[in-house]
């Protein structure tokens, strides 16, 4: 296991990191609206710490809890292996200069707010949190888009108990759902964090939480199909403010049974060139066609982060932006 550790430690500094790269863009870029820029972003940002002692969420199908119930130690390894889809704390991640972080929020059975990907994480949601907040202190020109979504078996009270915890602990860094975010904005009011809450209900009540970003996803195991899907969905021109491109590859049961000695890191791994490839070919801004966030599974094992954030140049001599 440390030798794992060590091996990832060390591509870890030899990729390098972005951990500061906003407040290194270009001037003419400071005064784009946030969902213009190219954003890197990691999709199911909590998924390194799945607990395998864990049981499967209640919200999978029958058929594999009741597997789970049978066979616990084979579900949950398998699950594991399929489901995590990335390697690093949020802090690293954030170094590496991901700026879009996916949590996928659940309520374990006996108590408490986890994360969740097929099974629960060891880290509770608050511990996460409490650690970007430590982060964004130390980098107090970078902005984070939190997107907090799936809510698995959250109840009406352990979401104004999430709602009340994130402002308190974010409070003036917190950018209002009204505005329209700039770099030189959200400097200026020294906001850092954009946290999105797929809860109507909550939304409505809270100016600080904003509306679920759209997320898409080809749900397929082919790269391919991926980037044909993302292609299929341009031509239907973008929305008109946050969104996710997603090059995460989706395994269904079938497959799975089919692979039985592979895992998520093997099989992005394979695909990972043609879709960085796409990635590398697109460009950002408010026109047609034009990428926001795109989202990665193992962002820390390649050049990822670096080439979504370099996107941006290609806006420089152009200003594509829309009219707000």
């Amino acid at each position: 296991m440390l030798r794992v550790e060590k091996k990832e430690d060390e591509e870890r500094r030899r990729l390098g990191g972005n951990p500061d790269w906003m407040s290194r863009l270009p001037e003419e870029l400071l005064d784009v609206p946030l969902w213009d820029l190219a954003i890197p972003g990691s999709h199911d940002s909590m998924s390194f710490c799945l607990d395998v002692s864990s049981p499967v969420l209640k919200s999978e199908s029958r058929i594999l809890r009741l597997i789970d119930r049978l066979f616990p130690c084979w579900t949950r390894t398998c699950v594991s292996r399929w489901a995590t889809t990335q390697q690093s704390v949020l802090s690293d991640q954030c170094d590496l200069g991901i700026r879009f972080l996916d949590l996928r929020i659940a309520r374990k059975p006996k108590g408490g707010l986890f994360f969740a990907h097929g099974i629960y994480t060891l880290m509770t949601v608050k511990e996460a949190l409490d650690e970007l907040a430590t982060w964004l202190d130390v980098h107090p020109k970078e902005i984070v888009v939190i997107s907090c979504s799936d809510f698995d078996s959250l109840t009406d009270e352990d979401h104004f108990s999430l709602v009340a915890f994130i402002i308190a602990l974010f409070g003036k860094k917190l950018c209002f759902s009204q505005d329209t975010p700039t770099l030189r904005s959200c400097w200026s009011r020294g906001q850092q964090v954009i946290v999105s809450y797929d809860n109507q209900q909550m939304v409505l009540q809270h100016l600080e939480l904003w509306t679920g970003i759209p997320y898409w996803y080809a749900d397929s195991p082919d790269p391919k199909k991926v980037i044909a899907y993302l292609e299929d969905q341009k031509r239907g021109g973008r929305p008109a403010h946050f969104y996710v491109s997603g090059l995460n590859l989706t395994e269904d049961a079938p497959y799975v049974i089919l692979h039985p000695f592979q895992n998520m890191r093997k099989m992005t791994m394979r695909a990972l060139s043609l879709l960085l490839r796409w990635a590398s070919e697109q460009r950002p801004g408010c026109e047609v066609g034009g990428v926001n966030i795109l989202c990665c599974d193992f962002v820390a094992a390649s050049q990822f982060c670096s080439l979504v954030i370099g996107l941006n140049y290609k806006l420089l001599g152009r200003r594509a932006l829309c009219s707000t």
